[in-house]
């Protein structure tokens, strides 16, 4: 599953040419016999493309690794989406928990326009359940839900009422304190995987334990909900249903702040929504919050002045298959955010719009 330091590092590549191949998968059969075809002909028509624009000798790096990427591929194993990403010293594929639209794209940067939208369209968060037993960490990304099993997590209590005897004077506050303590300890622990983000947390157990976490964790201002009961024992594809409920309300909320911070930064004067001044003022670190149409895409060149220009159609390495993708990049690059709304939801601001800093 993707991850924000598998994105950052993607875009933080460049090199010409860079080659993005993605595609809808199926995660059974028959539906998935199909896939190794639909990689066939999209690995052709990249390499059409490709030996229009550059010589043999020039790809043959690139064709050797795209050769062994797609060898790599496990059809069994996939998920809702592929994306496959390879120049001359870079190959990796991703297994995808949502859909993405079947694109070749060679352009001077990797495409991860859909892999950003998707990640934001299905919402990432992480689950929590919380036991002294083993205390569980899952990564969710829409409906897809992956347990951290990496020798950091499950975390089990130990120590005195746990692998040990507790001591014979002890009392009731001396085993709460001993589980705000290990409850502590994990939340030190989950910081190396929090980084800087700001993803919604779920807490799943019993009362007093979602209780105890609270108490001592730094994270409290991420919980977005819980859900209660003994979860030891569950799947991760039985918790979907508990948790999904708790997403959506998430989702739905950063939507409606996104048009509200819309409204207030129109009345201030602080909204772009021409792609051309988005492109100039995003690169310039001016943007704090883009909203753009999930199906709003346009192919551009840079003008030798440094500025945007549309074109009709894709081709050449002067072009960018998708400027849209490249201001995306930029706003998270300088620290901005990036909120997608359904098609035809910015009619009145022309598919995107770029709150600004100042």
């Amino acid at each position: 599953m993707i991850t924000r330091h598998d994105l950052k590092e993607l875009q933080s590549l460049t090199t010409v040419p860079a080659l993005s191949i993605l595609l809808p998968t199926h995660r059974t059969s028959p539906d998935n016999r199909q896939d190794p075809i639909v990689v066939k002909n999209l690995v052709s028509e990249a390499t059409e493309r490709l030996a229009k624009e550059f010589s043999d000798r020039d790809l043959d790096p690139l064709l050797v690794n795209l050769d062994g990427l797609v060898s790599d591929i496990n059809y069994a194993h996939t998920l809702d989406g592929l994306a496959l990403f390879v120049s001359h010293e870079f190959a990796r594929l991703f297994y995808l928990p949502f859909t993405v639209p079947q694109r070749v794209i060679i352009d001077q940067t990797f495409a991860t326009r859909d892999l950003v939208y998707g990640l934001h369209r299905a919402q990432r968060y992480w689950v929590f359940l919380l036991s002294q037993n083993a205390t569980r960490l899952l990564a969710g990304t829409g409906e897809t839900l992956e347990e951290v099993t990496d020798g950091s997590f499950p975390m089990e209590m130990t120590g005195p009422g746990a692998t040990t005897a507790l001591p014979y004077d002890s009392d009731s506050a001396y085993v709460d304190d001993r589980h705000r303590r290990f409850f502590q300890q994990v939340d030190r622990t989950f910081t190396a995987y929090a980084e800087d983000n700001t993803l919604p947390i779920i807490l799943g157990g019993v009362i007093r334990q979602i209780s105890f976490f609270q108490e001592v964790s730094k994270y409290t201002a991420q919980v977005a909900g819980t859900i209660t009961g003994n979860f030891d024992a569950a799947t991760p594809a039985a918790l979907v249903p508990e948790v999904w409920p708790i997403v959506q309300a998430v989702r739905s909320q950063q939507r409606a702040d996104a048009l509200q911070a819309l409204d207030t930064a129109m009345g201030a004067g602080k909204v772009v929504s021409a792609i051309e001044a988005a492109w100039r003022l995003a690169r310039d670190g001016r943007g704090s919050l883009l909203v753009v149409e999930k199906g709003y895409h346009v192919p551009a060149v840079v003008s030798p002045t440094g500025g945007l220009e549309v074109v009709e159609a894709v081709g050449g390495t002067d072009v960018m298959d998708d400027a849209v993708d490249e201001i995306i990049e930029a706003v998270l690059a300088k620290g901005g955010e990036v909120v997608f709304l359904e098609d035809g939801a910015l009619a009145d601001y022309q598919r995107i719009a770029l709150i600004l800093r100042y």
